[in-house]
């Protein structure tokens, strides 16, 4: 399958479809920026504070891909982009994010070793359910219903959570992470309380955070939840361990723009620094080559993605319900 897609050139990088997509967002973010300002005190800005929830997304996408090496080939121009657009734009920690997110590629959906599936608050297993204490445990009772809601909280785990690594001794550059968030904080907060109202900027902060959070879940959720979960040691092979664990979401090339183009998710676990406009165009190879080897391609539509995840996470807490 990998000769098949090196042969039609998929692997090969697309720099004036990054130009062209970085450029755009970019703009809506200065664009955003720039009517905050205009429209001033005013509940209005609610309306940018949504606007804005969609363009912070649209920029981790565009970091997720830099992590991946899919715009540069070299470490270097991929960190530079990376945290100034993750760390300075919107505040989330790069190097600390691409370290998990590729903790998650080597092993995913593993219980042991993939940190997206680690039980923080929401558990993914009958086995981590059957584990769990305090907070996830009480939350995994009825844990499909607090989903959604919990999202609403992501954005802020995820700026916590970048500052917190910095003070881990391996965290790599860490005076420059560490300027880059504090001066994205310093900026965002400053710009926020300077012009709204302390009323209106508090509600200003809850729904551009609130939103960006619920948006980065519901692109990352499809993905993965509700698949199937692994615990010790595996004898699947690479194409299986990747294929098997992932979902696919159908839809037309809005929905491509919408989900960053993670929703073909099993195209992008197998090869990873693959640019996202060629995942398209690799999905019909990574199908018939499954099918091939008789290894079951999942794909859905988004509702149902939600549907089956959902379902997932209420049948993992139904024996803490009958407890």
């Amino acid at each position: 399958m990998a000769r098949r897609i090196t042969d039609a050139g998929l692997l090969e990088r697309r720099p004036v479809y990054y130009a062209v997509r970085v450029g755009a967002w970019a703009l809506a973010y200065a664009g955003g920026w720039a009517a905050f300002a205009l429209i001033g005190d005013s509940w209005w800005q609610l309306l940018v504070a949504a606007g804005l929830a969609v363009v912070f997304a649209q920029f981790g996408f565009i970091a997720h891909d830099l992590g991946h090496r899919q715009v540069f080939r070299r470490r270097r121009p991929s960190t530079a982009a990376g945290r100034i657009i993750g760390n300075l734009c919107i505040g989330l920690g790069w190097d600390w994010w691409t370290d998990k997110h590729t903790r998650h590629h080597a092993n995913p959906n593993h219980e042991e070793h993939d940190p997206d599936v680690s039980p923080a608050v929401i558990v993914w297993s009958a086995g981590q359910a059957a584990e769990s204490r305090g907070l996830p445990r009480l939350v995994a009772r009825h844990q499909a219903f607090w989903f959604f809601p919990l999202l609403t909280l992501e954005a802020w785990h995820l700026h916590v959570a970048s500052f917190r690594a910095l003070l881990r001794p391996d965290a790599r550059g860490r005076w420059v992470e560490a300027a880059l968030l504090a001066a994205h904080s310093a900026c965002y907060l400053g710009a926020v309380f300077a012009v709204l109202s302390p009323g209106k900027a508090v509600a200003f902060l809850a729904l551009h955070q609130g939103l960006f959070g619920v948006y980065l879940g519901c692109t990352f959720a499809p993905n993965h939840k509700g698949m199937p979960t692994l615990t010790g040691r595996t004898s699947l092979d690479y194409l299986r361990k990747q294929v098997l664990t992932a979902r696919n979401v159908r839809g037309g090339v809005l929905l491509d723009v919408a989900l960053g183009g993670l929703n073909y998710q099993i195209e992008h676990h197998l090869f990873p620094n693959m640019p996202t406009p060629n995942l398209r165009r690799a999905q019909p190879i990574v199908r018939a080559y499954c099918a091939e080897l008789g290894v079951e391609y999942a794909e859905t539509g988004l509702l149902d993605s939600y549907r089956q995840a959902l379902r997932h996470l209420h049948a993992v807490g139904a024996p803490l319900r009958a407890g």
